[in-house]
This record gives structure tokens, C-alpha cells and sequence, in this order.
């Protein structure tokens, strides 16, 4: 075998090559690692939105849009009696109907952005029971409260949106009451009004939705409500599987996002297989005089191995440094909420085993042609 510092000695050979296998490395890396956060994000907050407990009661035809749904205030009222193995606290029955609705809101600097709003009153609590008020006090009228990443939603600094500031839907003004987390939810970027209010505003004559707590994940009762109740035309649907059927719904942008890092990695791919071609190629009489004194193919391999691979995962080690400092704990906008980037033991793994296999699969063809001629050949070269 061939020392180690024979590899590294040649890895320097070149400062040029390495700095561009280092970085073509590095940019692969770090797209897939961006890629899977960014998948891995958008997945575990649909997940956590929706409860096992939780039925969303809509009307037919929308179940698949919570927003586009509407159903009758007649149908609150009758869910919370008719419906039974409702969980109670403190002899109030989990029942919630909410309108949500999405709209430009504008804050104190004049900068106006989409947001989700939900008009809610203080029974919403007892069904969106990851909820949990930072600061301030809930909604009443004139008031709205904000979850405690809609400031990313709405692209402004947390300081715009703190307790007494105001908030403007249209041309009426808000006062914001308090500020609440329900970590790893969408809830956390939307912002909550007096349903009365939002219900004046939109002009709305009906709910939204109506949420449902239940002791247990048995739907049953609440489907055979909607059965018996065909004049109110409506649909049941488990909160978890909802949100499940929105995840579906962002496979596309989570396709397109896997094809951009798989079209730059290919990129750089072959990029840095043109760039081995053209060192190795350099190195055939090298190689031939290394099997002449007595080295075989295969530790010469070894040793172009280990030299690629100790640019790659320098790169890779790059990659992670630059994730870790700028994708970390990224908040990312969508459409329904926020979500984080994290630097999860899934997306280090990936990122880990994609600076190996470069390594790897970036070498073995230059190497084979460096080291496939016979050994009178090759001595002949150049």
C-alpha cells in the first residue's frame, strides 16, 4: 500500500484542481442539504398541524380546502349537542367554529403581506390545545393576536408586531393583544382575530369550519352526524389526514426542488470528473512507474481514492459549516404557515454520504483509464 501522505502530498500538487473539486463538493452538498431540510421541514409542520383527536366538520365538496368551505353557525351549535364523545373541560364541549381566510395584512412600516387570519373565539383553545399565549391576553374586538412567527410570514421584524402594536386589514385598524406559540404548527405564523370581527370584515355570513375534540380518534360519531344531518351538507374529516392531503397537494414544489439539486449536483458532477480526467490523465506514466517498482493496481486505487475523497469531504465539511450558519434554523414562508430548516441526524447522514459517494464515483472512471493501459504503454506516454 502506498502511505497516506503520498495522497495528500499529491492533493496539493494542484491548488487549483483542489479548490475546484473542494467547492464543486461543497455546492453539491450543500443544495442536497438544503433540499432535504427544506422537504424534511415542510413535512414534520403539516404533520404536527393536525391532531389524531382532532374532526374538521366542512362543507361538502371543500374537503380539501378549509378555506374555500362554508358552513352554517346553526351547524356549531348542533355538533356540540347531537355529537356525542365530545371531550368537555370545565363543562364547556371542545367545539370551535372558526372562519379562515386569507388576505393582505399591513403593519406600522407600510409593508403589506398575505397572511392567514382565523376568527376564533376563546373556545378555540380547548381544540388547538398545542396553543400557548407568550404574552398579552387573547383577542377581544378590535384586537387580533399573532402567533410568534408571523412576523416571517409577513416579512418584518419581530419588534413590529409586539404587544400594542397595530395591524391594518384594509383600512381598519388592529391593536395586537398578546402573542402565541403552538410549536411546530402552522398556527405559529397566523394571526388570530375576534370572530365577530373577521366575520364583519369578510362579509361572511358562515363559518369556515367547525373543529371538534374528541376523547378518542373514533370518528364514527361525528361521520354519522353528517349523515343525519344532510340538510347542513357537510363533510367530516380527521385533522391529522387533512393536513396529510395538504402535504400531497406540495409534492410538486417539493419535486421541483429535488430536480434543481439533482441538475446542479450533475452539474458539478461532471465538472469534477472533466477536471480528475485531466489530472489523472497527467499522471499515467506515474502510475506506470509506481507499478513498475513493485505497487499494484490496486493500491495505486486505493490511493487516487483517498486523494478524492479527502477533497470531497473537505468540501462536505464546508457544506456543513455554511448549512450550519446560514440554514440552521431558517425560517422558510409557504403558502399555510412557516416552517424551520433543521440539521436533523437525516439530513446530516445524507449530506455525509453524498461527499462519499462523490468521492467515490468521481474517481473510478478517470482512475480506470489512468490505470486500465498496460504497463509497456503507459511507460511509453508522453
Amino acid at each position: 500500500m502506498l502511505p497516506f501522505t503520498y495522497a495528500l502530498r499529491n492533493l496539493f500538487r494542484d491548488p487549483a484542481r483542489m479548490l475546484q473539486t473542494v467547492g464543486g463538493s461543497a455546492i453539491v452538498v450543500l443544495l442536497l442539504i438544503a433540499a432535504v431540510a427544506l422537504n424534511q421541514g415542510m413535512d414534520s409542520v403539516l404533520s404536527a398541524s393536525g391532531s389524531p383527536r382532532n374532526a374538521i366538520l366542512l362543507g361538502k365538496g371543500s374537503e380539501e380546502s378549509i378555506e374555500r368551505s362554508e358552513v352554517s353557525y346553526d351547524a356549531e351549535s348542533s355538533a356540540a349537542t347531537d355529537i356525542s364523545g365530545i371531550e368537555t373541560k370545565l363543562g364547556i364541549s371542545a367545539v370551535s367554529g372558526e372562519i379562515i381566510y386569507q388576505a393582505p395584512i399591513r403593519t406600522d412600516s407600510g409593508n403589506e403581506e398575505a397572511a392567514i387570519l382565523r376568527g376564533v373565539l376563546e373556545n378555540s383553545l380547548l381544540v388547538h390545545d398545542s396553543v400557548r399565549l407568550l404574552d398579552g391576553h387573547f383577542p377581544g374586538s378590535g384586537e387580533v393576536m399573532v402567533g410568534h412567527l408571523a412576523h416571517r410570514k409577513l416579512g418584518v421584524n419581530a419588534a413590529e408586531l409586539e404587544v400594542g402594536k397595530r395591524l391594518y386589514f384594509e383600512e381598519d385598524e388592529f391593536i395586537i393583544s398578546g402573542i402565541f406559540t403552538a410549536p411546530g404548527t402552522v398556527l405559529e405564523s397566523e394571526i388570530w382575530f375576534d370572530r365577530n370581527d373577521l366575520s364583519s370584515l369578510t362579509q361572511r355570513d358562515s363559518l369556515s369550519a367547525i373543529i371538534i375534540r374528541m376523547d378518542d380518534t373514533k370518528m364514527d360519531a361525528v361521520e354519522l352526524f353528517t349523515f343525519r344531518r344532510n340538510d347542513l351538507e357537510l363533510a367530516a374529516i380527521r385533522e391529522d389526514k387533512y393536513y396529510k392531503k395538504l402535504s400531497i397537494f406540495y409534492e410538486p414544489i417539493k419535486l421541483m426542488t429535488w430536480v434543481t439539486a439533482a441538475l446542479v449536483a450533475a452539474g458539478a458532477l461532471f465538472g469534477g470528473l472533466n477536471t480528475l480526467y485531466a489530472a489523472f490523465s497527467a499522471r499515467i506514466k506515474e502510475m506506470a512507474t509506481l507499478q513498475a517498482i513493485g505497487y499494484s493496481r490496486g493500491a495505486l486505487l486505493i490511493s487516487l481514492i483517498q486523494e478524492s475523497l479527502l477533497a470531497t469531504l473537505t468540501g462536505t465539511l464546508l457544506a456543513f459549516l455554511l448549512a450550519y450558519f446560514l440554514l440552521d434554523g431558517l425560517t422558510v414562508p409557504f403558502s399555510v404557515g412557516t416552517f424551520k430548516l433543521s440539521l436533523s441526524p437525516l439530513v446530516i447522514t445524507i449530506g455525509l454520504l453524498t461527499g462519499i459517494t462523490l468521492g467515490l464515483i468521481g474517481t473510478l472512471p478517470p482512475a480506470a483509464r489512468c490505470l486500465i493501459p498496460s504497463l509497456p504503454k503507459a511507460l511509453r506516454s508522453f
